[in-house]
């Protein structure tokens, strides 16, 4: 039932994208199942033009991954990643004989780590707190 209504919807969007003069890619499409439910359950089987689009476990959005149970683990793994990057970038130019000055610093951080951590906090600030402990400064500062 449920997908019907989705395959449905992807015909009206099909449709639209026709009289409007845009259209859908099916090769650069994806599908993702989101669902918390436990056990096996298939995956819907979607079709642009009688192409299936495959179903992929995250996908990314504006700059967020998004996995199928809405964990946003894989988004906060690299984000902690991307993060320590730039950390080792800021204790090369916190030298004490010729880095930078401390508020230079400062604003280096609030530009490079801050900004990424901030960006899509809204939507994978819903992640539980055993994921999002590996934002902490502790965990990221090694």
């Amino acid at each position: 039932m449920i997908e019907r209504q989705l395959q449905t919807a992807v015909n009206n969007i099909l449709k639209w994208c026709d009289t409007n003069g845009h259209s859908i890619s099916a090769s650069k499409s994806c599908c993702v199942h989101f669902c918390r439910k436990r056990g096996i359950h298939p995956d819907p089987e979607i079709r642009i033009r009688d192409i299936q689009i495959p179903v992929v476990p995250d996908v990314r959005f504006l700059g967020v991954i998004f996995d199928r149970r809405l964990t946003f683990l894989p988004h906060i793994l690299q984000l902690r990643k991307r993060c320590e990057k730039s950390l080792n970038l800021l204790k090369v130019l916190s030298n004490t004989s010729w880095g930078a000055d401390r508020t230079s610093l400062l604003r280096v951080y609030q530009a490079i780590v801050l900004s990424r951590i901030d960006y899509g906090c809204v939507v994978y600030g819903s992640a539980c707190n055993s994921t999002l402990k590996n934002l902490t400064p502790s965990t990221i500062w090694h």
